[in-house]
């Protein structure tokens, strides 16, 4: 059964939810939620996990499942707490199990307007303004078929949506849409600055064909700090050959016997690994 729950929402959340409010900073309040005090941040991503469309769900349920467990015992802890949002954040922490169900008449207080930094002022509410109610379907089984259905979704999105899910969206979209067969799509997913050097590294594992993927993996000084990542891109035929050298030069001595005798990387690298070998024996 859907029932409709009121919540007050102030104005510093309402500025991304309210009726009306572009696609793209509905999209921006995912991010912008980052930036907020935990009660605001929380009612912001609940509000826009029931957004029409379906890239903006998905990037406010991502958002929500990957909140540190003492934002949400912050906000469990807090005084006013909804059961709907506490039944949310306890169905994606645990999609096996069964959510508890909310009281009848589930009630919200105002939340006052909190302080924020001069960066955030973006897209904010004069002071004084009043809170905004709000309706939102009380969805839950809803959500977790949204959240278990990227795959479908992204096949109806499109690309600039797409894109947008690649450079803020979680593991689970990284991992669709660096496959997706547009560049611009599959690129923006190593511009996404939560990806891991551990998901980097399985890329490059994989045999990845897009060039590109592998030029701005080259390109990130971070990522190239990693031993282990510099050795997987020597392996792998699609780096590029003056960046493929350079790495070779700081392998160890087993790695570089390795490489020598390897049938699986360019004959200029394997050539190189054998004098960069005898070198080191000298």
């Amino acid at each position: 059964m859907t029932n409709k729950v009121r919540l007050t929402i102030p104005p510093v959340v309402a500025a991304y939810v309210r009726p009306g409010t572009p696609i793209e900073q509905r999209l921006a309040g995912c991010s912008a939620a980052g930036k907020m005090a935990t009660a605001d941040s929380i009612l912001l991503l609940f509000c826009l996990s029931k957004d029409s469309e379906a890239s903006i769900r998905s990037a406010a349920l991502s958002a929500l499942t990957d909140l540190p467990p003492e934002v949400i015992s912050e906000y469990t802890g807090s005084e006013n707490p909804h059961p709907l949002i506490l039944d949310t954040l306890r169905l994606l922490r645990n999609k096996n199990s069964a959510p508890h169900p909310p009281p009848e008449e589930p009630v919200i207080g105002n939340i006052d307007e909190p302080e924020t930094a001069p960066d955030d002022a973006a897209g904010r509410e004069e002071p004084g303004e009043e809170p905004v109610q709000q309706d939102v379907e009380e969805s839950l089984h809803q959500n977790e078929e949204e959240f278990l259905s990227k795959y479908k979704m992204a096949q109806i999105m499109g690309i600039g949506e797409k894109i947008k899910m690649a450079l803020s969206g979680d593991k689970e979209w990284r991992s669709l849409l660096v496959k997706d067969s547009n560049k611009l799509v599959s690129g923006s997913v190593i511009k996404n600055p939560r990806i891991s050097e551990a998901e980097i590294l399985t890329l490059i594992k994989s045999g990845i064909q897009n060039d590109e993927i592998m030029r701005l993996i080259c390109a990130n000084k971070e990522w190239i700090k990693n031993y282990q990542i510099r050795k997987t891109l020597v392996e792998n035929n699609r780096t590029p050959v003056q960046n493929a050298m350079r790495y070779l030069a700081t392998m160890g001595e087993k790695d570089l016997a390795y490489f020598a005798k390897s049938k699986n990387i360019a004959s200029v690298i394997s050539t190189a690994a054998k004098r960069l070998l005898l070198n080191k024996k000298k």
